[in-house]
């Protein structure tokens, strides 16, 4: 486990620490709203070149930018709506997939899978400051 505790305009050292450790897999993130997890997505599109508007796919359930990036939000219906709609079988495939409001039935499941993956909570500091702690699994 790794803690960081960074300014906003500073989250693009940490995303690409993250890209040089982990880069294909799933990104489990939490915190509490607007902690940050789609800022967190922003950064990471970035590192990996891609350059056009990331949102929230919160009535979505899921978006995609790219050929290897996916973004999911659990949040309104719950890891068994995502389960129940095959969305496991999206995260084989090659890439960064990153759930925001994964939980520890997503990570049971992805264990009990035998798929990489890493979680990265994100707690609000103070002002634009926010505490990641990421661990890999």
């Amino acid at each position: 486990m790794k803690k960081y505790n960074l300014e906003l305009d500073k989250l693009d050292s940490l995303a690409k620490e993250i890209r040089k450790e982990f880069s294909n897999g799933v990104v489990i993130l939490q915190g509490d709203l607007a902690a940050g997890k789609t800022t967190f997505v922003k950064a990471m599109a970035k590192e990996l070149g891609y350059f056009e508007d990331v949102t929230s796919p919160t009535f979505s359930l899921q978006q995609r930018y790219g050929d290897k990036i996916f973004h999911y939000d659990v949040y309104n219906h719950g890891v068994e709506h995502f389960v129940s709609m095959g969305m496991l079988e999206e995260l084989d495939k090659e890439g960064l997939h990153f759930v925001e409001w994964g939980d520890d039935k997503l990570i049971s499941i992805l264990q009990n899978a035998g798929m990489d993956f890493m979680t990265i909570e994100i707690k609000k500091t103070k002002n634009d400051a926010r505490e990641y702690t990421v661990c890999i699994y």
